[in-house]
């Protein structure tokens, strides 16, 4: 009798706004849903082949974080699987993969102390320890540093007496290396996490002296995240720091220029795009505590739903992903793309 072959490949793609990290899953299969209410969702039917058959299929989880607010900027967290509808490319798809329990979860700090933010430290510290007083005990964080260098200063599980020392202990270094400490993040600390995660960014965006890391790049990497970017923006322009030449002409130290300062917060802008999550302005610290009392509570309280593509992406490709809710006057925050990489 001949042999046959059925080769399954199947690649998690966790996408806030979609990501695309693979993962060996085995066969095409559903998680189940952490609790009730939700009804379960049953797995997709066995595979039937003839003897004669050489079947290859290739099959993609895609994984979808997703937050619903109402008009007044509450979270929903009664829905259904039946409330959702998931559009790929225009194609509506079958969604095989569904938790909405509330969870604990794992936020990395990114805490820029380069010269850019030196009159800014004392409200980036505070702005860290007060979003840290938002979690909860069964909640984790990672404290990374960046200046020149990036450098992981606590990780440890749940003792925020040493997470506070450490962000007041945390020192100044000279250049700027964002793009160099939002991939170390995302490739190094955020990928070897399970479970619900995200980046928070307390920067003004500018970068001098990443090596081996650059915008387009990161944002990329953003874009194939399975958690979401809250960058925290602050403006650290100042005109005072200007010279004139011997000509007259103004003259910035490098990254204090008005046009580094508006390209790094289009750069934030940007990774909230492709990563999900939303850009947050340090206006205030009245405003920065409302905005970490509501990413905690996005992040305890989001949605997680999976889909099979019913069509076959191309490698390099980006597909458009579109998600409503039955329910009217209701507001989605998800991913709206992601490139196929298997």
């Amino acid at each position: 009798m001949k042999r046959i072959f059925i080769a399954v490949a199947v690649s998690a793609l966790f996408l806030t706004g979609v990501s695309v990290q693979a993962q060996d899953l085995g066969r095409p299969r559903v998680v189940k849903k952490d609790a009730e209410p939700s009804k379960p969702i049953e797995p997709p039917p066995p595979l039937v082949v003839d003897d004669d058959e050489v079947l290859k299929i290739e099959t993609n989880l895609v994984t979808l974080p997703v937050s619903v607010l109402d008009e007044r900027g509450r979270f929903i967290s009664d829905l259904e699987p039946d409330d959702f509808q998931v559009y790929e490319d225009g194609v509506m798809q079958d969604i095989e993969f569904f938790r909405s329990v509330e969870q604990p979860f794992t936020v990395v700090l990114l805490l820029d102390l380069s010269p850019s933010t030196k009159y800014k430290i004392s409200d980036i510290q505070d702005a860290a320890i007060s979003f840290i007083d938002q979690l909860r005990r069964d909640d984790e964080i990672i404290v990374v540093t960046f200046s020149r260098d990036v450098q992981v200063v606590s990780r440890q599980k749940s003792n925020y007496h040493r997470f506070r020392r450490a962000i007041r202990e945390a020192k100044f270094g000279d250049g700027t290396s964002i793009y160099q400490a939002v991939a170390y993040a995302m490739n190094n600390e955020l990928k070897n996490i399970e479970g619900r995660k995200a980046l928070v960014i307390f920067s003004d965006g500018v970068d001098t002296s990443s090596r081996g890391a650059n915008y387009n790049g990161t944002i990329r990497d953003a874009e194939a995240l399975d958690s979401l970017v809250y960058p925290i923006w602050y403006n650290t322009f100042q005109e005072g720091k200007a010279t004139k030449d011997a000509n007259g002409a103004t003259i910035y130290p490098v990254g204090a220029s008005p046009e580094e300062n508006k390209r790094g917060r289009e750069y934030l802008n940007d990774l909230t795009e492709f990563a999900g999550g939303k850009l947050y302005e340090a206006n205030s610290v009245e405003n920065l505590n409302q905005a970490f009392r509501s990413i905690a509570e996005e992040l305890r309280k989001q949605y997680y739903i999976g889909y099979y593509p019913q069509i076959e992406g191309k490698l390099g490709q980006r597909k458009q992903i579109n998600i409503r809710v039955r329910r009217p006057r209701l507001t989605i925050r998800s991913k709206n793309s992601y490139r196929v990489n298997f």
